[in-house]
């Protein structure tokens, strides 16, 4: 079921300038509990998730969200990207598969393989060249625990590539903007439940790097488009998983690891900047945070 507002709350959109660190609100809703703003390469459009279904909005503020039509797709989550084209909007649904989603409309694709009925696709990450989804696997145990992995997956459907195989926590996949590695989240490494860490690895699962070492619970990578900095959203310690509600802190590090830089504060979490949140000109980062009424 999707997320909604609780009484008294606000979902706020905004874009920060990650060099001075000024925000400006660019939509705001009592009604819609929005999420996870992508940038259309055109720097134009913020597309999000609300209700089951997306949106697109200008970037500037102007003018009103326009619904984008999914078609038969089933209500989506907040796990969505933006092709390089612009096109294009891959998207992960309730029923567990991904789609490609035609931006001006027409009919939507299935992108996912048919996994079995306990498997679930949660959509992160498309190459640079527009050809190759990352995704997070989710199988269901018949213990009741649940499995996740990174996978790749062709943008036209095909062959699904394994990356990771363990018990281990993980999140978030994502490209590095070179297209040569894939950023994520995990609880390898941790010896506390829900401790998650930044690493990345080779697109063939290679060369596993940790970039953060930290008592925070550090989620979702996003490298920016030059490859410069990596921006990500960081929960206080003890949290588990990345739950809605809490004040948790966006900040940067570099693609090695190394010094972080706390860029905002925000009241937030799930939702806020589960998908890549950087615009095209690599300056900017869109969030959503979710204050309540005093």
């Amino acid at each position: 079921m999707p997320r909604r507002l609780r009484s008294g709350q606000r979902a706020q959109l905004f874009v920060i300038d990650v060099t001075s660190g000024e925000t400006r609100l660019v939509h705001e809703s009592r009604a819609l509990l929005l999420e996870a703003p992508n940038w259309t390469k055109d720097g134009v459009w913020l597309v999000y998730n609300g209700d089951g279904l997306l949106f697109r909005l200008r970037a500037d503020g102007t003018g009103e969200p326009e619904q984008i039509d999914l078609g038969p797709v089933p209500a989506i989550n907040n796990d969505h990207v933006v092709n390089p084209a612009g096109d294009t909007v891959y998207v992960s649904a309730e029923d567990g598969h991904l789609y490609a989603i035609p931006v001006a409309g027409g009919a939507p694709r299935r992108v996912s393989s048919d996994c079995g009925p306990d498997f679930h696709h949660y959509l992160h990450g498309i190459s640079p060249d527009g050809e190759t989804l990352a995704y997070i696997g989710l199988r269901q145990n018949p213990d009741g625990t649940a499995t996740t992995n990174v996978f790749t997956i062709p943008c036209a459907g095909g062959t699904d590539v394994q990356l990771t195989d363990d018990e281990f926590a993980d999140d978030g996949a994502e490209f590095s903007p070179d297209g040569q590695w894939i950023y994520f989240n995990s609880e390898r490494g941790s010896t506390a439940p829900g401790h998650a860490q930044l690493f990345r690895m080779r697109l063939d699962g290679s060369n596993l790097v940790q970039l953060t070492v930290d008592e925070r619970v550090n989620w979702f990578p996003h490298p920016s488009p030059d490859g410069s900095q990596i921006a990500y959203v960081s929960f206080p310690t003890g949290t588990l998983g990345h739950p809605a509600d809490r004040n948790a802190i966006i900040r940067l590090v570099a693609p090695d690891g190394g010094a972080v830089r706390d860029l905002t504060a925000v009241f937030g979490g799930q939702g806020t900047m589960n998908v890549p949140s950087w615009a095209p000109d690599g300056r900017h980062l869109a969030f959503v945070a979710y204050p309540l009424d005093a």
